[in-house]
Parts: C-alpha cells; sequence; structure tokens
C-alpha cells in the first residue's frame, strides 16, 4: 500500500517581511514614505505588532492601531478607532464623516509632523488598552 503524501503547506511570510516587499515594490516616494511611517510607529511604541491583513500593512497593540495604504497620489494612514481620538493637531485630513475610523493621507514631498503623529498613535494604544474600550 503506497504512503499518503502529506503536502506540506509554506508557512505565510512574516508581516515584517511582507511589509518590506511593500515598501520595495513601490519604488518611489511612496515606498519612503510608508517606510518613515512605519518607523515613527516604531518610535511612538516599541510594543506595537506588525501585521499584514487585506493585503495591507497593519500595526496593532491589544487591537488594531492603524493600517498604511500607498495610492497613486497618497499614502493613507487609517487609525481604526481615530474618530474617538483627540486630534489637537489636525492631521486627521481623511474618512472624517465616519462615525469610527480617520484618515491622515500624506502626499508627496509633504513634511510630516512627527510629535503630533507618534502623541496620536500613543493615543491609540492608550485607547486600545483602557478598561473602557474592552
Amino acid at each position: 500500500m503506497p504512503k499518503a503524501s502529506a503536502k506540506k503547506e509554506a508557512a505565510p511570510a512574516p508581516a515584517s517581511r511582507l511589509i518590506d516587499q511593500r515598501i520595495a515594490e513601490l519604488g518611489d516616494w511612496r515606498g519612503e514614505m510608508l517606510s518613515k511611517l512605519r518607523g515613527l510607529i516604531k518610535q511612538a511604541d516599541p510594543d506595537i505588532v506588525e501585521e499584514w491583513k487585506w493585503d495591507v500593512p497593519v500595526w496593532s497593540r491589544d487591537g488594531l492601531i492603524c493600517t498604511g495604504e500607498a495610492y497613486k497620489k497618497v499614502v493613507k494612514m487609517t487609525f481604526a478607532k481615530g474618530a474617538s481620538l483627540d486630534d489637537p493637531s489636525g492631521l486627521f485630513n481623511s474618512s472624517l464623516e465616519g462615525n469610527t475610523r480617520r484618515a491622515i493621507d500624506f502626499h508627496e514631498g509633504e513634511k510630516i509632523n512627527e510629535k503630533a503623529l507618534k502623541a496620536l498613535i500613543r493615543a491609540a494604544v492608550s485607547l486600545n488598552t483602557s478598561r473602557e474600550s474592552r
């Protein structure tokens, strides 16, 4: 009796490698912007976890924090619970009509307000880790 061949499925690539690949694939200002945003996210909170969902980079800590999407003219950073976050610096400039998400569209050559962005990321983490959000 022949042995049944167990076909091994390849393990999925780690999210960090998929994000590296996306940055490299973009190969222009959008890749540079996504890479910069990724670095700022990790600076804001080193415990944030990189994931790959919906074919885009995702950053989480006790729940979804934000996604990083590259389009032809913008790199969009969408905050899952953005409508619940204070945005004193007025960073949110997209997806403002919804009750849950808020986004920031970054355009070519645009300077990032790093201090305000890191504060917004930390606020999103705090919202996820607070008892009220559970």
